[in-house]
């Protein structure tokens, strides 16, 4: 059962119901018509950008924007103005400061939910020993990957897990924070199925209150608060994962490290299939 503190915290957390309703159009074809429109909206950039620019991006925005096709093409035309002078696509492996410790914070794992859905994991407990600027780097380069995950997906396709276990206020500054939801929901929107926030401590109440407000109503409706020595709690990671594989902190039986000569193979192999050009931006070096 849950402890009075628990409740208050559970009270607290609560998310808000969105009032948009989507307006999912009832078949494939009109889906690809709704796709067509919008690239008629967006003129000369389809050739500026058809990567990027591609069926399963164009959907991704259209979902966020509850199929909406001039709210689409803005927030679109928005996203290619951040990736002509971010130039998320040029970020590779190599590029990552301090690889090995801040991968430990923030990775995408090899396995998936029951669903075959992507996996995100961050572990705030691990303290980092780059600069905010590097995170930013780091959270694009992961979400230029899932995004990539995500081409031929239908709905939202990424579970983002996040364990608070230990957290401060110094481990989450609220400025990084609020760059980070701005990047995922104006430039990667529609990816987010499902955000786990586990073990926060009763000093995250505060920091949460003034996070909320940075969050979209549809996302927010997208978080669970998960207690490692709460019953309830556990049912829902076993409905969702594979427990031999789910890491412990996450209430599963998995208790290895992160192999991060394994995971480097990985990404640089996932850096091949994306297509990067570790030399096509000149303003990014290697780490």
């Amino acid at each position: 059962m849950y402890s009075s503190s628990r409740k208050a915290m559970s009270y607290l957390f609560q998310t808000r119901r969105s009032d948009a309703t989507q307006k999912k159009p009832a078949s494939s074809e009109e889906q690809q018509q709704k796709i067509d429109d919008v690239r008629e909206l967006l003129g000369d950039l389809r050739t500026e950008m058809p990567s990027f620019l591609s069926d399963g991006t164009i959907r991704r925005f259209l979902r966020a924007r509850n199929w909406s096709t001039e709210q689409a093409a803005k927030a679109l035309k928005e996203a290619v103005k951040w990736r002509r002078q971010f130039k998320p696509e040029t970020i590779c492996w190599e590029d990552l400061a301090g690889t090995e410790n801040e991968v430990r914070r923030a990775y995408i794992p090899d396995y998936l939910d029951k669903n075959g859905r992507t996996v995100f994991v961050v572990m705030t407990s691990i303290k980092s020993l780059t600069s905010t600027k590097e995170h930013i780097k780091q959270l694009v380069y992961n979400l230029e990957n899932m995004a990539m995950n995500s081409e031929s997906a239908q709905e939202e396709n990424v579970i983002w897990m996040c364990n608070f276990r230990d957290w401060t206020l110094s481990s989450t500054p609220l400025w990084e924070s609020r760059e980070s939801l701005h990047i995922i929901q104006n430039y990667y929107p529609g990816l987010i199925r499902t955000a786990i926030l586990s073990n926060p401590p009763k000093i995250f109440e505060s920091f949460w209150k003034i996070v909320k407000h940075f969050i979209e109503p549809t996302l927010q409706e997208r978080v669970k608060f998960i207690y490692s020595n709460n019953s309830e709690s556990q049912r829902i990671m076993a409905d969702m994962f594979d427990m031999d594989k789910l890491e412990s902190a996450f209430g599963g039986r998995n208790t290895a490290r992160l192999d991060i000569n394994q995971y480097a193979e990985r990404m640089r192999r996932r850096d091949q299939l994306r297509g990067t050009n570790k030399h096509a931006n000149g303003n990014i070096s290697s780490s």
